[in-house]
């Protein structure tokens, strides 16, 4: 349990790990590299610790240091691993890596924690099928356990079922280059969370394969090649940063994040204007982004569709602003490591917040923060509810965090960092 002290004033100046989905992108990049590539500020964590684990599983050697990686591709040779691949909890990866297993020869098994057998995976299973993959739901869920029979990807054309998930878009486009006929995906449905997508369009390029995308991403057409190895530097993670820039806005004080630059590939960025909205002063310093947060800040009504993990983040600075805040086109955070939406406006009311919970949305009554109280925190195992809460203790007393060691998911050295706000 981690008990949150209020603080008088913040005044700092904080650098966060590298961006985790970042990481993972070029971390499958690399892998199916021709050659060695160094990956340069990457995040070191249970999410990309299960990446990188798998991929040696894959016959891909990651080398890590402290600020740097290397990792030796085999220009897309998938070995056939002697074990199931246990991924925990890490929905990038599971559905990054049944695609890279299509590109081998044998059979793969692909598991993780009981969350991850609840987490739905259809979607990316009938893509891959159209590709011509054996892959199968162990127990007929279509989730995981999957059963891989790899021969190979075929490429030509498939269909994407649907959007809701971007990680099924970017898992299929990262390996496409890689199959036996030119790749032609199309995308069925809305696109959520296009700046995901966007971001492994980008890492695609500067591993040396462009895409031709329609402007709406509903169809791809991905050529034939392998990429190049090279040295590749990943910014700031800007879901991180979310919770220091959410702890400026709530107390009235000023933060700056050092290592997340503008622009930035990683939609998440996209909270700060949000917060401008708000009331709060935002403005660029060195090579970052710093917040001025405001006595008083007012509700906005906004869409969260390309930026779901910070709604946690954006959802806890709206219970200290004055009058409604409305976040819409949220229904794919039930799919997190928790049920995120509902599991926000439980946690939220717990501590005295009038929030109401939709099926895609919530809306939260704001008062100021006059209504709230201290609370034992349910984090659900979830490292976003974790990270998000404590930033309301630094206004409340008595925010308790159950479970604080879940934030070892993406930012393990998160309750040090976050000491530095005092």
């Amino acid at each position: 349990m981690k008990e949150i002290s209020p603080v008088p004033s913040i005044d700092t100046t904080i650098a966060v790990p590298g961006s985790k989905s970042l990481t993972q992108r070029a971390l499958i990049a690399a892998a199916l590299a021709n050659g060695r590539s160094r990956l340069l500020g990457p995040l070191t964590s249970e999410d990309t610790d299960y990446t990188s684990k798998a991929l040696g599983q894959m016959g891909i050697v990651v080398h890590k240091d402290k600020d740097e990686w290397q990792v030796a591709g085999n220009g897309g040779k998938i070995a056939t691993p002697t074990s199931e691949i246990y991924l925990g909890n890490n929905g990038t990866a599971t559905r990054f890596l049944t695609s890279v297993a299509a590109l081998g020869y044998g059979l793969f098994t692909i598991d993780g924690e009981e969350r991850m057998r609840e987490r739905p995976i259809g979607p990316l299973m009938a893509a891959l099928q159209g590709w011509g993959v054996d892959i199968s739901s162990v127990a007929g869920t279509a989730c995981p356990p999957l059963l891989i029979n790899s021969h190979g990807l075929q490429g030509g054309e498939t269909i994407l079922p649907e959007g809701k998930s971007s990680q099924y878009l970017s898992s299929l486009l990262l390996v496409a280059p890689y199959a036996a006929q030119p790749a032609i995906l199309q995308v069925h449905g809305e696109v959520l969370s296009k700046p995901y997508v966007a971001m492994t369009l980008s890492v695609m390029a500067d591993f040396g394969i462009e895409v031709d995308c329609s402007q709406d991403f509903s169809r791809f057409i991905i050529p034939q090649g392998c990429y190049r190895a090279m040295d590749y530097e990943i910014e700031g993670d800007a879901s991180n940063a979310s919770y220091f820039w959410a702890a400026a806005a709530i107390t009235a004080g000023r933060v700056t994040v050092s290592n997340v630059p503008v622009p930035s590939l990683q939609g998440d960025a996209g909270l700060v204007p949000l917060l401008a909205r708000m009331g709060c002063n935002i403005s660029r310093e060195g090579g970052g982004i710093t917040v001025q947060g405001r006595e008083r800040l007012e509700g906005i009504t906004v869409d969260m569709g390309d930026m779901p993990d910070v709604v946690p983040t954006l959802a806890v600075v709206a219970a200290f602003a004055h009058g409604n805040t409305v976040i819409n086109n949220i229904a794919h955070l039930r799919i997190k490591e928790c049920d995120r939406l509902s599991a926000v406006v439980t946690e939220l009311t717990r501590m005295g917040a009038r929030v109401e919970e939709q099926q895609d949305s919530m809306i939260i009554h704001g008062d100021g923060g006059a209504g709230l109280h201290g609370a034992v925190i349910d984090t659900y195992k979830d490292h976003r509810m974790a990270m998000s809460f404590a930033v309301a203790g630094l206004k409340v007393a008595g925010v308790q965090i159950s479970d604080e060691g879940c934030v070892a998911k993406s930012f393990p050295d998160f309750w040090e960092r976050f000491s530095l706000l005092g």
